[in-house]
């Protein structure tokens, strides 16, 4: 006969276990949830008539304007080209069927700004009404561009003429920006200063490691994030800026992006093939995201921060999406594989979100090869 102690520890563990079910099984709803939430498309493709012209157009990054309403593109080509989002999604604008469109640059392009550089970092600058758009090159030089005139306004060459990796403003003031750069550090400067030499220079690593990227917290807009060649991600209080507040160690390889979700959390991409999540408050690792493939190229990170979606690129060619709840992706989709004699297959440079309303979405990306695809996403209504 059992005793009662033997029957309550096999009644206790009982309990434990089907509580454990109970939470494997409510985790899996909410994976499948995340999983059947949205449904995305493929609305337009954008590509090259000339089939030798695009060998060298890699698409290294495309920016939204602040309005939403257009697309600003920069790579290898040494082109800023801007397209309305009208002529991006023509059938959202009934201006063609629902079929996916297949457009030329010539004809979808609205205008380009031919560069001196190769572009690795477009950003537009806030308070310009869209006027304003920033640019960071190969040469190690940030330039702004006046986009009606069509004519450079401001230059800074303070990285010594080493490859600038990323360009980004202050959410509070403007006219403060910063930059990062193989030089190993990351310069913050204002024009309105005396000679308009860099206000601050940080040097995150030892050693000088690249660092990758930049980006300002738009939420509270006291913090910057620096990603670097150290596997490592930084936050600086931008008020003092001796010593990192936060340090973010965690990726095994090159942090290659920094994007803030929310008040509480960002997101960093590195060439180990994950994105991790972050709290932005404690440096603590939250999920990580595993599923592209991402060991040599910078393959693009982007957060649509008003449905906690993540987006980027892979070098098996495809885009992904996650869903910030589950470290799985929800979504991918192959571009065309690139054909070429002595070429690799290619893979997917860029992505960027529309930061728009919560039940639809749009996601623009750019390949190795200069074509741009653009997808657009629905939330399925509830059953």
């Amino acid at each position: 006969m059992k005793s009662f102690s033997t029957d309550f520890h096999i009644g206790k563990r009982k309990e434990k276990e089907d509580g454990e079910d109970e939470n494997k099984l409510e985790d899996d709803l909410e994976r499948e949830r995340a999983r059947c939430e949205w449904e995305f498309s493929l609305s337009t493709v954008v590509s090259s008539s000339s089939t030798t012209g695009a060998i060298s157009d890699t698409l290294g990054v495309i920016e939204f304007n602040p309005s939403n309403n257009l697309v600003a593109t920069g790579g290898i080509a040494r082109k800023i080209r801007v397209y309305a989002l009208r002529s991006l999604l023509p059938h959202e604008f009934g201006h063609g069927p629902h079929d996916v469109a297949f457009l030329d640059h010539t004809s979808a392009c609205d205008y380009y700004i031919c560069t001196p550089a190769k572009l690795s970092s477009l950003r537009w600058k806030p308070g310009s009404d869209g006027r304003v758009i920033g640019s960071s090159d190969y040469d190690g030089v940030v330039t702004e561009y006046d986009l009606e005139r069509r004519v450079p306004i401001f230059e800074r060459d303070e990285h010594g003429g080493r490859r600038v990796w990323s360009v980004d403003y202050s959410p509070w003031d403007p006219f403060v920006g910063a930059s990062g750069s193989d030089d190993g550090t990351m310069q913050m400067w204002d024009p309105r200063c005396e000679g308009g030499k860099s206000i601050a220079t940080v040097q995150p690593a030892t050693g000088r490691s690249s660092v990758c990227c930049v980006e300002f917290d738009p939420f509270s807009g006291a913090m910057i994030a620096i990603g670097c060649t150290d596997r490592k991600a930084y936050g600086y209080d931008v008020r003092m800026l001796t010593d990192p507040i936060l340090v973010f160690d965690g990726h095994k390889k090159t942090v290659t992006y920094v994007r803030f979700l929310d008040d509480q959390t960002m997101v960093s991409a590195g060439t180990d093939g994950s994105l991790k999540l972050w709290n932005s408050k404690d440096a603590r690792t939250l999920r990580t995201y595993r599923g592209h493939v991402n060991a040599r190229n910078f393959v693009g990170l982007s957060v649509w921060r008003g449905g906690g979606l993540l987006g980027c690129g892979s070098e098996s060619n495809q885009v992904f999406v996650y869903d910030k709840r589950w470290g799985e992706p929800i979504w991918v989709h192959g571009f065309e594989p690139v054909v070429r004699a002595q070429c690799d297959r290619g893979y997917v440079s860029s992505v960027c979100w529309r930061q728009t309303n919560e039940e639809s979405c749009t996601l623009v990306a750019g390949g190795s090869d200069g074509v741009l695809q653009v997808f657009t996403g629905k939330r399925k209504l509830s059953s």
